[in-house]
Order: structure tokens, then C-alpha cells, then sequence
């Protein structure tokens, strides 16, 4: 079986969990991998056979989305000759992780595309949502890389399609400790506005993974260091607690890990608001942004030995599995050959 493995660039999350799909959907036949989106810090180790422009949100640096350089990234033609040129029909089975070239491709010429993705979960009727409405975040969750079944992951099994994270093998290897600091990754706000709150916490030694720098540097309390896939592991996995957006991938992996937990939702990102919702129902602390406002939360979950406990098993195979075994009724070869 010939298999199109489509996987948004924008953001990390997306190709850390490629990282552990790739070699399961590789029991059941040959994969191409297609990559778009232009904001992505950690490498695919695996090879690359599509490599797009697509359309991604570029992180601001005040809490939410800069849409005036997103708006100049846009390549609107090239992305309608991408979606346009892709081989799509080539492909016995095309499957998406709300990447758009893939999805509107199939989408135009008909052929199914099965989403296996955090949004495609976050969209399920039975997945938590947030108190405040958002239509357009909800037009984008639901357009922006349609789909013509879904299986997904989200924080609980809020149905039958939809699993427990994916957790990537090296956290699930690490070994934790701590070591007293706090690990903090928040691409929408620049190194300034960080360096201004986080310094308030003169006793805290804050271990910043900075979007918006390629230099090292120290400022008070505060070490700053540009995104590296192994030193961040290494610091979030000897923390004592985590401060970070409300994406997926990392409140999951802070929460395997055991560590305190703050989070922070991107301002008027809805896919965000929506995680938000779900890891406050399991008893994560949440702010709306990091500012004076939000000193005294700040400070109590500092002073707070609380630790969620979840249950993340390793469900990357059978979340594999129930997808081929639904949409086209096949086993690994693995299976077949056991």
C-alpha cells in the first residue's frame, strides 16, 4: 500500500508526533511524507519527499498571532498550484495532520483524506470547549484542512476515535528530576516582554526557550536560549514546573513527566482556548496572559506542590491500527505475518 503521510509545519508539536506515527504507518506499506508550514523549530528525521510554502500562523510577540507578517507569508498562488499539482490519486491511503496543500488536494479531486490529528479531536462533539464562543476559530478548525473521517488525540478519550497523546520516545525515556528550575516556552511573547514579568520572581530560576532569538544570553534569574529539540527536553524533564502556551504536545509531555503545570492560551486562538478548557477540567492552572494582572496566579502556583496525575499510555500503534483497520480494513504487516 502507497501511503501519503501529510503533516503541518507550523509549530512543533505537529512533527514531534510524526516522529512515532511515521514508523507504524510503515508496517502497513511505503510512505511519502509532505511537510508545509514555515515555523517549526525540530527536525523530521525521516525522509521528506513533499516540501511546501502552505499557510502558516507566525507567532507574535504580546501573547497571540502577528496577522500582519502572517498575512505577507501568505503565498496564495503558489498554494493554489501546490494543492493543484499534488499526486494525490497516486496514493492508496492519504493521511493528515491538518496540513492543507494534502487536504484540499484531495478535497478537489475527490479523494478521501482520514485526518489523524490533535484538531480533528479538538473539533469532536464531546471535546471540551471554552466558555467564550469563537466563530472564526471555529471556521478555521473546521476549513482549514478538511478531512473525510477523523481520528485524533486530546488529553482524555472524549470518544471512541479519538486516544491519549501521543508521547515521543524520548520523553518517555528520560528520566525525570528536578533540579529546582522552571521551564518556559511562550513563542507568542519576544524575549523582552518575558524578561519584564518573569524577573518580578526574583527567587525563581526561569529557564526560557525563546522563538524570537538565536543568541544565549542571561539576564538576572532569567537564562534565555534559542529552541533545541534535546536541551529542551533536558530542561522541562529536571524542572520543577513548566510555564507554557496552551498547545498540546507540550502540556501533555510536562504532564507524563509530572511536572507543575501553568498555562497560558494564546490570545484569540481558538484551537488554544479549547485546550485550555480541557486541561483545566483535569486541574491545570490557567491564565489568560502573562501580565501584572496575573502576578498573584503566578506566584500561588510557584508556592503550589500540586501535580495532576494522568495516564498516558504508549496508544501510537492502536491508534494506527483502529484507523486502518476501519477505513480500509488491513493489518500491519507485522500482524499478518505473527
Amino acid at each position: 500500500m502507497k501511503i501519503l503521510f501529510a503533516i503541518q509545519g507550523t509549530g512543533n508539536g505537529h512533527l514531534s508526533r510524526a516522529r512515532d506515527i511515521y514508523p507504524e504507518l510503515q508496517k502497513y506499506g511505503s510512505v511519502d511524507v509532505l511537510i508545509s508550514g514555515i515555523q517549526a523549530d525540530v527536525a523530521f528525521p525521516f525522509p521528506v519527499k513533499y516540501k511546501f510554502h502552505g499557510m502558516s500562523f507566525i507567532f507574535g510577540s504580546k501573547g497571540g498571532v502577528d496577522l500582519w507578517k502572517t498575512t505577507k507569508t501568505i503565498r496564495l498562488l503558489r498554494l493554489i498550484r501546490d494543492i493543484r499539482s499534488l499526486p494525490v490519486a497516486e496514493y492508496d491511503l492519504v493521511i493528515n495532520d491538518f496540513e492543507p496543500v494534502a487536504s484540499w488536494a484531495c478535497k478537489l479531486k475527490g479523494i478521501p483524506c482520514i485526518a489523524l490529528s490533535h484538531q480533528s479531536a479538538v473539533i469532536d462533539k464531546n471535546a471540551p470547549r471554552p466558555k467564550e464562543s469563537d466563530w472564526f476559530g471555529k471556521l478555521v478548525l473546521n476549513h482549514y484542512a478538511p478531512h473525510t473521517a477523523a481520528y485524533g488525540f486530546h488529553f482524555k478519550q472524549y470518544s471512541p476515535n479519538i486516544h491519549t497523546p501521543v508521547i515521543r520516545r524520548q520523553i518517555r525515556d528520560i528520566e525525570p528530576s528536578d533540579e529546582g528550575h522552571y521551564t518556559v516556552y511562550l513563542p507568542a511573547y519576544d524575549d523582552n516582554t518575558m524578561i519584564a514579568h518573569l524577573s518580578k520572581f526574583e527567587t525563581v530560576q526561569w529557564q526560557v526557550f525563546s522563538k524570537h532569538n538565536k543568541e544565549a544570553f542571561t539576564f538576572r534569574n532569567i537564562s534565555i536560549q534559542p529552541i533545541e529539540n534535546d536541551a529542551f527536553i533536558r530542561s522541562m524533564a529536571s524542572s520543577t514546573g513548566v510555564l507554557c502556551g496552551a498547545g498540546f504536545e507540550g502540556p501533555a509531555e510536562a504532564l507524563y513527566l509530572g511536572k507543575k503545570l501553568l498555562v497560558i492560551p494564546m490570545v484569540a486562538q481558538y484551537e488554544q482556548h479549547c485546550n485550555a478548557a480541557g486541561l483545566e477540567g483535569l486541574g491545570v492552572p490557567v491564565i489568560k496572559q502573562l501580565s501584572k494582572k496575573y502576578y498573584d496566579d503566578i506566584h500561588r502556583w510557584i508556592l503550589s506542590t500540586e501535580r495532576v496525575k494522568v495516564n498516558f499510555p504508549d496508544n501510537t500503534a492502536a491508534a494506527v491500527e483502529q484507523l486502518m483497520s476501519e477505513q480500509v480494513g488491513v493489518k500491519s504487516m507485522q500482524a499478518v505475518f505473527s
